[in-house]
């Protein structure tokens, strides 16, 4: 990959709005942290890890087993209601196409992997995108509980 010099120009003016970038996002994840915490016997809420100070590239949710819902009903549901999502692009690595052309020995498989299933079935992101206010954070959040009370 050869950047060329207004490529270059451009990411280093980008650089100067990345610590505004990094706050707004950690601010989005907070709001939306704080707003769903209600639901976490709905979904398995994400947490960070002690002494990390995360900039957080979306809101990931899990929903539990017992949800009364799955992932693809509340992912259809938000995206009809103009809330984009987007599925979590891991899980089960061995699920995935390429591993249909691979010989079995070339790679082992310690278990049954059923966590890695379930992020794969049941994970999806909601953004964090720095151009968000909270008016739209408030809308993401209502439109879930929205949602999770009409399942009940």
């Amino acid at each position: 990959l050869k950047i060329t010099d207004l490529q270059a120009s451009i990411g280093c003016a980008q650089l100067k709005k990345l610590p505004d970038f990094i706050h707004a996002r950690k601010t989005n994840w907070k709001l939306l942290r704080e707003g769903l915490k209600d639901l976490s016997d709905k979904f398995i809420l994400p947490e960070s890890t002690e002494k990390s100070d995360p900039s957080w590239f979306g809101f990931l949710l899990t929903v539990r087993e017992n949800a009364g819902f799955t992932r693809d009903e509340i992912v259809t549901y938000l995206e009809k209601n103009n809330i984009q999502t987007r599925m979590l692009f891991s899980g089960n690595l061995t699920k995935h196409p390429c591993f249909n052309e691979m010989n079995k020995n070339e790679y082992r498989v310690p278990g049954e992997l059923t966590i890695t299933d379930k992020i794969m079935n049941d994970t999806f992101w909601l953004g964090v995108y720095p151009g968000m206010n909270e008016e739209m954070i408030e809308f993401i959040i209502s439109t879930c509980k929205i949602f999770v009370n009409k399942k009940k």
